[in-house]
């Protein structure tokens, strides 16, 4: 039986429009057979989300909701097809983020449940009320048309049905489609006609002629684009490991994204392996995105002939590329900080390091109650394994298959092993053995066997004692990590409540400049420590900082003949640190005026500089705050601006 034909609302909320997400959300639902009813994008006023948020009201989330909604523009679009409540709630994904499936729109594009980008109506009632309230009813037709749903809409509308008994009916949030659009279509056509030359002079290109491919407006799945306020946050967060990295005393370098296979292919680990984006190129060769850093160090430090000297201390924030699956802190494509050492083979190169991962949590608030670090030997693993009488043939099979052993389980990593040619009765001890939380019951468990490693362990965490991170770190037994080059200690940062998989990792690899050619054993260690997952952490706990454009002035012209007066302005502060916006646009007066202050909050300017004739004519130009409770104006010198600006505590912000 066929599903109702049914109406829904979708607000596309402004953290959406803010990234432009509103045209693939409703492209979705156009693909998925909805019919567009009306639609209109507009900033809601206070009143308006009240409204809407009237449920929420005298709770602790109706504050939150209001100040979201009315943060920025929103669109509204109100869609009709079959079983559309439950559609559309299906192809949003759950509210939460981090619950939301993949291929949802909030699994694919949502950052927290704060700026989920989107909802739409829990049922026909809901639906109506929210309707009323954004809409006259001039703006849209009757009541559901009685046409037939197109076959995605009806297939969507099954989709949907067992969705909603799969989940027991979740209810809270719909969606929308496309028909409106056709009216609305009709409507802009003549306009779009008109503005076409109008946006070719000003640079923006006009629509594709109807018969060339669609071109799709989002990355390539897995990827990101950095809007700007995006590419402040990763500033900031690259700004906070390079302050950690200086203080360490490391050195920056760089390699290129392109690198020879052969060299990951070596000795990278066959998951890495099976996971780069590889190809030939047009001489012939075989080349990759790299996937991590580490080969990449190894070769430039092997490039120099033995010329280098040790002990090196670099570190880097490179892009990798891996073709793993999306999840939550999972993408293809990642920034990476790696901070490594090469030429130490003493235990306090470890302790380094973890001092410095500790000291960039401390530097943006997480606390040793937020995140730990698990630490362990790759040799305490083959002490284990010794005792068990796995040959040593098999340990980079076995420290890959334990490796998973916090993701699958003790039952499913045993029966792996088994897959290995690991006897049963073996695999269940080492799982059992991984089990083990401290250094003393290890010592106990390895006796002799462990001798070297537990000793490494024991020192180590007695030098953290001194550091001051001893609170940070466990040790654990089952921590081996994935990568095969790995010889000695190993850790991997992790979130307390769970939320999150792996912040950072690394560890000793002492064999690995040998497996590329060096004639001696060069001890060399290092993490990694991607900016995804991070960031997430730093999302949930609410420890990204608001991160304005800085922008000290915005300079403005009364008409033409002042504008070359404006331009020496602005050179001049500009030569003196300051970050200056010009507005080009004579302001003349009266509404002018208003669009030209209106733009300067807009773009966040903190001050105007107004360059008026008056004032020029005694050689002056004036000020006015725009960030200040008063907004005071003053006139200001030109000749000794600078000078002035500073006796007034103005100095350029970047600076600060």
């Amino acid at each position: 039986m066929d599903a109702p034909l049914e109406r829904t609302l979708l607000l596309i909320k402004p953290d959406a429009v803010r990234r432009s997400l509103n045209f693939q959300i409703a492209d979705r639902f156009e693909k998925r057979g909805f019919l567009l009813v009306a639609c209109k994008m507009l900033r809601p006023s206070q009143a308006l989300a009240e409204k809407h948020y009237a449920a929420l009201h005298g709770s602790a989330a109706f504050g939150d909701a209001v100040g979201a909604l009315t943060s920025g523009p929103a669109v509204v679009l109100l869609f009709e097809a079959r079983g559309a409540l439950g559609v559309a709630r299906a192809m949003l994904g759950d509210s939460d983020p981090s619950k939301a499936e993949a291929g949802t729109i909030r699994g694919d594009y949502a950052i927290s449940a704060a700026s989920n980008l989107v909802e739409s109506s829990a049922d026909a009632a809901d639906a109506a009320r929210a309707t009323a309230i954004w809409f006259a009813p001039e703006e849209i037709g009757g009541a559901p048309s009685s046409a037939p749903a197109s076959a995605p809409a009806a297939a969507a509308a099954s989709e949907a049905q067992e969705a909603q008994e799969a989940e027991g009916g979740e209810g809270g949030e719909g969606g929308k489609s496309k028909r409106a659009l056709a009216k609305e279509a009709k409507k802009l056509e003549k306009q779009a006609k008109k503005d076409a030359n109008k946006k070719q002079s000003s640079g923006i290109p006009a629509p594709p002629p109807a018969d060339k491919p669609k071109i799709e407006y989002e990355p390539p799945s897995g990827t990101r684009d950095f809007f700007p306020e995006e590419m402040r946050e990763r500033n900031w967060l690259f700004g906070k490991f390079r302050e950690v990295a200086r203080q360490f005393a490391f050195q920056e370098y760089d390699a290129p994204v392109l690198e020879n296979e052969e060299l990951y292919k070596r000795k990278g680990g066959e998951e890495i392996t099976q996971q780069m984006y590889n190809f030939v190129d047009k001489d012939g060769k075989s080349v990759t995105l790299r996937p991590e850093m580490t080969p990449t160090l190894a070769r430039m430090v092997l490039s120099c002939g033995g010329k280098m000297l040790l002990p090196v201390k670099w570190y880097s924030i490179p892009q990798c590329w891996r073709f793993e699956t999306v999840q939550r802190g999972r993408k293809r494509e990642h920034y990476q900080w790696n901070m490594d050492i090469i030429g130490e083979k003493n235990v306090s190169a470890e302790v380094e390091l973890l001092a410095a991962i500790t000291e960039f949590f401390k530097s943006v608030g997480i606390t040793s109650a937020d995140v730990g670090i698990k630490v362990n030997s790759r040799r305490v693993l083959a002490a284990i394994l010794e005792m068990y009488g796995i040959s040593n043939e098999k340990f980079a099979e076995v420290c890959v298959i334990v490796d998973k052993l916090d993701k699958i389980g003790p039952e499913e990593t045993i029966a792996l092993l088994v897959q290995a040619a690991v006897a049963k009765e073996a695999a269940s001890k080492i799982v059992q053995s991984l089990s083990i939380r401290s250094v003393s019951e290890l010592k106990e468990l390895t006796g002799d066997k462990g001798g070297a490693a537990v000793e490494e362990l024991t020192s180590l965490f007695e030098v953290a004692e001194a550091y001051g991170f001893a609170d940070w770190i466990l040790f654990d037994a089952s921590v081996v990590r994935g990568l095969a080059y790995y010889t000695g200690i190993v850790f991997e940062g992790f979130d307390r409540k769970g939320e999150l998989r792996a912040i950072c990792g690394g560890g000793r690899y002492d064999k690995l400049l040998s497996l590329y050619g060096s004639p001696e054993v060069v001890p060399a260690c290092g993490f990694g420590f991607g900016d995804c997952v991070v960031m997430e952490l730093l999302r949930d706990r609410g420890l990204i900082p608001p991160l304005a454009p800085m922008i000290d002035f915005v300079v403005m012209a009364f008409n033409a003949e002042m504008r070359p007066h404006a331009v020496k302005v602005a050179a001049l502060l500009r030569r003196s640190g300051f970050a200056i916006d010009v507005l080009l646009e004579p302001t003349g007066g009266g509404k002018k005026v208003a669009k030209a202050f209106s733009y300067a909050d807009r773009v966040q300017g903190h001050r105007v500089i107004f360059v008026a004739p008056d004032e020029w004519a005694t050689g002056k130009v004036r000020m006015k705050e725009l960030r200040k409770a008063d907004e005071k104006e003053v006139d200001l010198p030109f000749e000794s601006l600078v000078e002035s600006l500073t006796n007034l505590g103005i100095v350029p912000m970047q600076s600060k």
